[in-house]
């Protein structure tokens, strides 16, 4: 928790300039005042501080900014009871490299050894030259600048530029042996290190290896000088990538949102509506609570924003929170905390007011809860099933403590902070099944009526495409987007959304394996960024030379061969006028035989449809029309894998397509952990009555071992001849009202499968 300098920095519109000695104190003081009794502690001055090197090679303050020296700003902000934080770059300087200087501390080692042969980029920018940390000297090098900030005082570094990431992941720039270096060298000092900007997600295990927080995403500002630190579009970007980002965040390491720029709304570029929305995301997804404003013109409604206890301190509890859906812009954000409340974030990301329902059940809660509002500090009452927040504001939000009331039951999914695992785990990798809906179109026809034709034969399935258009609800669209509609252009269903703005994004989850990326191609286009689950995959162009005219529903990207499971594509604009989506494909495995089927309803030719399930015939669990659900006995029935919809079912229907989903179950949420080895183990400590251990049996799955409060009570068998999802392996009732330990141990088979745990609170 603290401030940045470089929002100002930005703002301000001199750069460099701003960081003066005399405005470095003035916001320690001001903080010190305004910020630091609710645990704002940190100043931290970014790009600028210094100019050239000593003798050494290492960093020199700049004498300009600060002429009674930098040690005198950083006494300063101590003796305010506050810690200071610095910038840097990866790589060394071209003049380092000439000069050649001795490092120091280090015999033998001069400046001149440092670069990786030959010569390549250490930076985005290109200032300076990558460092070979094959080189013993390297090491030696980084570890002198650490001891001189040490020295100094300094307890914060933001190491800027990191790859991959920062637009750049295809390895050609490589900062990881730097980053290692640096954590290896600051840890001695006990200084946090942060790294920036829009870091690779592929890579996020290496980021909390070595790094307290790293960067999620492109910088907050809009650099509107003089105008606006931010934009609406720069915090609305951030509800997609934390929906990817956030479970990699947690005790040990921070996704980073930039700074909180929220404080004066003269100079946010943020309504109130949106200032407070904004300071919720950063709250419920424990990032970083550094702001950018100035805080010697923070005003009353930024101060009671950044000084609200109980929103600092869902801040500081470090539970992340996760979507239930970025499908739509009525978003629901949960976090469940150690004691088995939950952190809950009714968004408004929509252009009109709206009531935003959250259901308990969605939360993973059976039973009645309490709900008080963290912004108003009031308890709004108990609640048996949900709660609807009426009339949030557009770009709005209420921010919620959901608190289980006696004799609930919680479901703790396999990726939650109070999952504790021993030994080598990994989630999903291709061992989840995810909950999916498939269709079956029965063409309810009658052959007796003149005209109509004879029945055909239902196709054979075995993967099918899925067609998405561009204005299907579960796109979420980040920035100013709009719709065109009749264009006459070739489109397909004749409209398209589009873009005019460089950021603007596009975000589909879907499951399958693969997707295409269609849209149109022209010369006012330019290049696309996507992204596939996270991952930079490839930077495309829908340019198209003027000579060729105009392409209509273009394949821009395609990828194919995924597991099949659950994914997400991002389309981010980098170049260009415009940016189009016209539409997606979505390849999935067909879990039904067939597609499409015939019922004639003449008497004489009625006969029941069949289609045959490619899954456990355990694993349906609902056939519907309409959202309505069919009832099976009477209305369809099931002999191992052979489904026969009733030709009494179908002769009710009205002439033309009767529409079936096949819904199959899934693991909880999608999602499992799995351990290979022997001895591995996954516990839960929870206090209540009641315990079970549900997860998937499958043929690779063996034996596992049960312990309750350090006693063994079990060994169960996990072993199935089909893979099927959320199966009770262990339950036990009549505990005592306090807390227990319940603890997993891999005996047998090639993995152990984690999925949920479920305890009730008391007895009734």
């Amino acid at each position: 928790m603290g401030w940045s300098s470089y929002s100002m920095q930005v703002y301000a519109g001199n750069g460099n300039n701003w960081i003066t000695a005399d405005q470095i104190m003035a916001q320690s003081d001001a903080m010190h005042e305004k910020l630091q009794p609710y645990g704002y502690e940190y100043i931290n001055v970014d790009a600028g501080w210094n100019v050239g090197t000593d003798g050494y090679g290492r960093p020199v303050p700049s004498a300009a900014l600060y002429p009674d020296g930098l040690q005198k700003v950083i006494d300063h902000v101590h003796a305010n009871g506050q810690k200071f934080g610095l910038y840097g770059i990866p790589g060394i300087s071209p003049a380092l490299l000439e000069a050649d200087v001795p490092v120091h501390g280090a015999p033998g080692c001069t400046t001149g050894d440092l670069p990786v042969r030959p010569l390549r980029k250490g930076d985005y920018w290109g200032l300076g030259h990558r460092i070979d940390f094959a080189n013993p000297c390297a090491q030696a090098y980084v570890d002198s600048i650490a001891d001189l900030y040490a020295a100094w005082g300094v307890d914060f570094l933001k190491f800027d530029s990191v790859t991959p990431g920062s637009g750049i992941s295809d390895l050609s720039l490589d900062a990881r042996d730097e980053v290692k270096a640096w954590s290896q060298a600051l840890a001695r000092h006990g200084i946090w290190l942060e790294l920036s900007w829009a870091l690779d997600m592929r890579y996020a295990d290496y980021w909390k290896q070595y790094a307290n927080g790293w960067r999620i995403d492109w910088d907050v500002e809009c650099y509107c000088t003089g105008e606006a630190l931010t934009t609406w579009q720069n915090i609305a970007r951030l509800f997609p990538r934390l929906a990817e980002w956030w479970r990699h965040a947690g005790p040990g390491g921070w996704n980073d949102l930039d700074s909180l720029n929220v404080g004066n709304g003269k100079m946010d570029g943020l309504t109130r509506d949106e200032r407070r929305t904004a300071a919720t995301l950063w709250a419920i997804s424990a990032a970083p609570f550094y702001i950018g404003n100035d805080i010697t013109r923070l005003d009353s409604y930024g101060l009671d924003l950044l000084r609200n206890r109980e929103v600092i301190a869902v801040n500081q509890a470090g539970r992340p929170a996760r979507a239930l859906s970025v499908k739509t812009n009525r978003q629901v954000w949960f976090s469940l905390n150690e004691d088995g409340s939950y952190t809950v974030a009714l968004f408004n990301l929509g252009s009109t007011e709206a009531d935003i329902t959250v259901n308990w059940a969605d939360l993973g809660l059976n039973g009645a809860a309490k709900v008080r509002d963290l912004w108003a500090k009031k308890n709004l009452g108990q609640f048996s099933t949900g709660y609807v927040a009426t009339d949030v504001p557009v770009h709005g939000v209420r921010l919620l403590t959901v608190t289980p009331q006696k004799h609930s039951t919680i479901s703790v999914n396999d990726d939650d902070l109070r999952v504790s695992y021993e030994g080598a785990w990994q989630r999903n990798e291709n061992r989840e099944v995810p909950a999916v809906s498939e269709q079956l179109t029965v063409n309810v026809t009658d052959t007796s009526a003149a005209g109509n034709a004879a029945p055909q034969r239902a196709n054979d399935s075995g993967t099918r495409t899925i067609t998405v258009n561009n204005d299907d609800p579960e796109i979420v669209y980040t920035g100013a987007w709009n719709r065109s509609t009749n264009r006459g252009l070739g489109d397909h269903e004749d409209d398209v959304h589009y873009s005019e703005t460089n950021g603007d994004s596009f975000q589909y989850s879907f499951v399958g394996t693969g997707v295409d990326y269609v849209t149109e191609t022209h010369n006012s286009q330019g290049d696309v960024d996507i992204y596939i689950d996270g991952e930079l995959k490839k930077t495309v162009s829908t340019y198209l030379d003027p000579a060729d005219g105009r392409g209509a529903q273009q394949v821009v990207y395609s990828i194919s061969g995924l597991r099949s499971g659950s994914h997400t594509i991002r389309g981010v604009k980098r170049s260009g006028s415009y940016m189009l989506l016209d539409k997606l494909n979505v390849r999935q495995e067909s879990l039904l035989s067939a597609n499409t089927a015939v019922f004639d309803k003449t008497p004489s030719a009625q006969s029941d449809v069949s289609v045959e399930i490619r899954r456990d015939p355990g694993e349906l669990a609902a056939i519907t029309r309409d959202g309505r659900k069919l009832v099976e006995g009477t209305d369809y029935t099931v002999e191992g894998r052979v489904v026969r919809i009733r030709k009494e079912y179908l002769a009710a229907q009205p002439l033309g397509n009767t529409v079936l989903a096949f819904g199959f179950r899934g693991d909880y949420r999608d999602d499992v952990h799995y351990a290979s080895g022997n001895g591995a183990a996954v516990s839960l400590t929870f206090r209540g009555v009641d315990v079970e251990w549900r997860t998937a049996f499958g043929p690779d799955q063996g034996e596992a071992e049960i312990y309750l409060d350090g006693k063994l009570v079990d060994r169960v068998n996990l072993s199935n001849d089909a893979r099927v999802t959320a199966r009770r392996a262990f339950a036990t009732t009549g505990l005592k009202d306090a807390v227990h330990t319940l603890r997993i141990v891999k005996v047998s088979g090639d993995v152990l499968r984690h999925d949920v745990f479920q305890y009730t609170t008391s007895k009734p």
